[in-house]
């Protein structure tokens, strides 16, 4: 579908994919805006960037929170692989593709983690953000990548 599509295009949309919020959180009457690169809730502003939530807050905590940061990392290396095909000519968009899907799975699972809880929800955005990038630059090139079926 996008394979006519520039290059610099679909590294701007998976740019776009860590820039944009991830997942909104309802935890009462609470919201927070959960974004690659941190947790901002706005009332009272407050910013926790993924790094220091790794570093200081993950202990004993359950394994869904941990699905945010495993997430980060991998957008990271997908808009690295994406960055490389720019600059240096060198991707494999399958490569690409399949670490935006992980993402995808992450964030779908730390949702899935807060609904199981009373009072809680979040709302995954990346996940269908992330997929939807997949589909519109990618699709033809994993459907291509793949084997046929025997």
């Amino acid at each position: 579908m996008a394979e006519t599509t520039a290059p610099r295009t679909r590294v701007l949309a998976i740019l776009a994919v860590g820039l944009l919020p991830w997942s909104l959180v309802f935890a009462g009457d609470e919201l927070t805006f959960v974004f690659a690169f941190a947790l901002v809730d706005p009332q009272p502003l407050y910013v926790t960037d993924v790094v220091t939530y790794v570093t200081v807050y993950t202990r004993g905590l359950p394994p869904f929170l941990q699905a945010w940061p495993v997430g980060a990392g991998i957008y990271a290396l997908a808009l690295l692989s994406a960055l490389s095909g720019v600059v240096l000519g060198r991707e494999d968009r399958r490569v690409t593709a399949l670490l935006l899907v992980l993402v995808a799975l992450t964030q779908a699972s730390f949702a899935w983690g807060f609904s199981q809880r009373v009072g809680q929800v979040a709302f995954p955005l990346v996940t269908m953000l992330s997929l939807t990038v997949v589909w519109w630059f990618d699709w033809k090139t994993l459907a291509d990548g793949l084997p046929a079926g025997s």
